[in-house]
């Protein structure tokens, strides 16, 4: 596992997090400018599944695969659910969805790290 994907995904989830949080003291649903932060984000993930899946098979690291995996699955498939249930509920609460599925990403990326240093 990179340290710097680790960081380009919580970087990315801190300013999306930051736009989220305007959007809901402002009142306001979800905008296109948010989802095109949520598709980058999305993209940096599933290159993270692939490269962490690649990096899995060729480790000597005592990883508990079948966790290690999962973990990945997951964080790629949080923000797709959020969005898409924002985009069902085009309200203040659907953009509490989305902000929830951004800090349930940034957890899930902090214990996907733990998890590869060895930490089960």
């Amino acid at each position: 596992m990179s340290p710097w994907v680790l960081g380009a995904v919580l970087v990315l989830c801190g300013v999306t997090a930051v736009v989220l949080v305007v959007h809901l003291v402002r009142d306001r649903a979800a905008e296109d400018g948010m989802f095109v932060l949520l598709g980058l984000t999305e993209l940096v993930l599933l290159g993270q599944l692939v490269a962490g899946c690649i990096a899995l098979g060729s480790t000597e690291r005592d990883v508990e695969g079948t966790l290690f995996v999962s973990y990945l699955v997951g964080t790629a498939l949080a923000l797709p659910i959020g969005a898409f249930w924002s985009l069902a509920e085009r309200s203040r609460a659907g953009t509490a969805v989305v902000l929830l599925a951004v800090l349930t990403v940034a957890a899930l990326e902090v214990r996907l790290d733990a998890i590869w240093a060895g930490a089960v």
